[in-house]
């Protein structure tokens, strides 16, 4: 049941919310980790609706406090580099896989573990490269991860490829560190070619630490979008309304399950429209 339902019940109920049916729903709205702002902002919206129009002017409440950013991974003309960050365990180097595959039929992908510090993430990109045929550039371990970026991007130009993703480390209680080490690779990135998108991929089960996770990360590296991953239901996914919402980041992609193909754009209208059904 969306987190919406209950609440537009009652007023249908009702004709028009009372006290206690609002603060019941405030709560659930932190509950489905929106966050205080949006959903002090919601319970503003929702003191004036009434029965008949009451879910078609949620819904513009909520589609009005996301970002109006392109939610497209838009390709260059040649060689489009696009980087993944995130914390370790928030399903990153699966997401480049799956975005790898999405992705190949639009033209030669190669992929680069970047992630050298964490052999086992390595070991998984090469695997996830093997069964998809797709060329994963690596360096020896607790290599420099600037310098397998650099290669990447130098064989990907070579071979004209049209996409390479890129793995990254995901250490974030080594913030400064961490953070220091991702503008690196993207300054090493763009002395050979522009970097089109800094993708971070973001846990919705972590919830207002999902959104805690993509200030950091969009103060280091320009974080142009957002890969919402173990988003299987809309009952804690207000995660992804409030990061919208906060840094006025768009999520571009959701993963949806554990196979290479579970990942879909991310549609605004569906998913807002998924919490009062």
């Amino acid at each position: 049941m969306g987190i919406f339902s209950k609440f537009l019940s009652k007023i249908k109920a009702t004709e028009t919310p009372n006290k206690a049916d609002l603060e019941e729903f405030y709560d659930a709205l932190i509950a489905a980790d929106l966050g205080e702002n949006l959903s002090r902002a919601i319970i503003e919206q929702a003191q004036t609706v009434k029965a008949e129009s009451a879910e078609e002017s949620l819904q513009d409440v909520l589609i009005s406090q996301l970002s109006k950013k392109s939610r497209e991974l838009l390709p260059d003309s040649g060689l489009t580099v696009v980087m993944i960050v995130g914390v370790n365990g928030s399903g990153k180097t699966t997401s480049v896989a799956k975005l790898a595959n999405k992705f190949r039929d639009e033209g030669t992908v190669v992929l680069a573990a970047a992630d050298t510090f964490r052999a086992a993430a390595v070991e998984q990109l090469q695997t996830w490269g093997e069964r998809l045929g797709i060329e994963v550039i690596s360096g020896k371990g607790n290599s420099d991860p600037a310098s397998v970026v650099f290669d990447a991007i130098e064989k990907s130009l070579a071979s004209q490829a049209k996409f390479l993703f890129i793995d990254t480390a995901g250490r974030l209680h080594n913030k400064n560190d961490l953070m220091n080490e991702l503008g690196k690779v993207k300054r090493v990135a763009e002395k050979s070619s522009p970097v089109q998108e800094v993708l971070l991929v973001i846990d919705a089960t972590t919830g207002q630490n999902g959104l805690q996770q993509a200030k950091i990360f969009a103060e280091a590296v320009d974080v142009t979008g957002i890969i919402l991953t173990k988003l299987d239901g809309s009952a804690r996914g207000g995660i992804a309304l409030a990061i919208e919402n906060a840094l006025d980041i768009p999520i571009k992609f959701i993963g949806t399950g554990e196979t290479v193909e579970d990942i879909v754009e991310f549609d605004p209208i569906k998913f807002v429209t998924s919490l009062f059904s």
